[in-house]
């Protein structure tokens, strides 16, 4: 299993070692911009996925190569393949790893949270992101793709119903795609819904990496300003995610788990790779070896070439 990877670096939670409990890809959306493709299987009823005992020994056994490593870890961070929320054992695996004395971090897409249980699951995190990229239902169905079983009104009931109930740090992000959700209307909208819930951190992000369909872009400087401007005006802290995060992916010992585990959620620049693969004192022949096995392919995004982990449709079945 490729559950642990990282530690990464985050915009938001600085060192940050992902979890994958989620097998490719089983999500509630299929967002125009999402960095791992997009959703051919949808659901919205949560379900046994990897067992929590299963998670915890990899994630243990992940963070001793870290420690040899030297590098901190800041947070363990549910961000998988999929909807961390669709786990049914979610909180299971948060309370498993309380023992390794590392705040724990799910981000999610908001739209299982009118479920009770759900909210009770996610609940035992320290930290958690909520998407909120339209309140507007025309806008919502188009840049999220949601699953035909998912309301409008009922996510956004849910999300304002754990933002009562929630007692760790809480944050929004919103992803801004030109010409699709950059309109004044809609960040209005956005921005009043997220002054309701109390929520008094929101981030403001951009495409950076590959996305699920092809033309998808950020809004120019301008558009972007005016944005921020409208969520200021009524969120204490907004902040943008516009930047690239850096290159400085930690090698724990196996180059080719390291690959794969990471391509599998985040992909990697050019760049990134060649760091990585420099720390690990091999050559780019892996790489060629890796998309020869049909395991890595290439793809080049606002001028940058990128790798991102391939999944067969055996490989995404097999989970199902």
């Amino acid at each position: 299993m490729n559950i642990a990877f990282g530690p990464v670096p985050s915009r938001r939670l600085g060192r940050s070692l992902g979890i994958n409990n989620i097998p490719p890809k089983s999500c509630s959306y299929s967002c125009l911009y999402c960095q791992v493709g997009a959703t051919h299987g949808q659901m919205i009823t949560p379900q046994v996925f990897y067992a929590p005992e299963d998670i915890f020994l990899e994630v243990s056994e992940h963070l001793k190569k870290v420690d040899g490593t030297n590098e901190a870890v800041d947070y363990l961070t549910f961000v998988p393949d999929g909807e961390p929320t669709l786990d049914i054992n979610l909180g299971k695996t948060i309370e498993l790893l309380r023992p390794l004395n590392i705040p724990i971090a799910v981000i999610t897409n908001a739209s299982l949270l009118w479920h009770e249980d759900v909210r009770a699951e996610i609940g035992k995190a320290d930290w958690v992101s909520l998407k909120v990229d339209s309140t507007i239902e025309p806008i919502w169905k188009r840049i999220n793709r949601p699953h035909k079983g998912l309301r409008l009104n009922e996510v956004l009931n849910g999300i304002q119903l754990f933002a009562q109930e929630f007692q760790g740090k809480l944050v929004t992000e919103t992803m801004l795609l030109n010409g699709v959700n950059d309109n004044d209307e809609n960040i209005s909208g956005i921005s009043d819904f997220i002054h309701e819930t109390g929520v008094s951190r929101s981030y403001l992000a951009i495409p950076t990496r590959p996305t699920a369909e092809p033309s998808i872009y950020a809004p120019n400087e301008a558009t972007l300003n005016r944005c921020y401007q409208i969520m200021a005006a009524t969120i204490p802290h907004v902040e943008y995610l516009i930047g690239y995060e850096g290159d400085a992916f930690t090698f724990t010992g196996d180059i080719r788990h390291n690959l794969l585990s990471i391509t599998a959620v985040h992909p990697l620049r050019e760049s990134a790779v060649k760091k990585l693969l420099a720390r690990a004192k091999a050559d780019w022949s892996l790489v060629d070896e890796l998309i020869e096995e049909c395991k890595l392919k290439e793809v080049v995004y606002l001028g940058k070439r990128y790798f991102v982990r391939c999944f067969s449709n055996k490989d995404e079945e097999k989970h199902r």
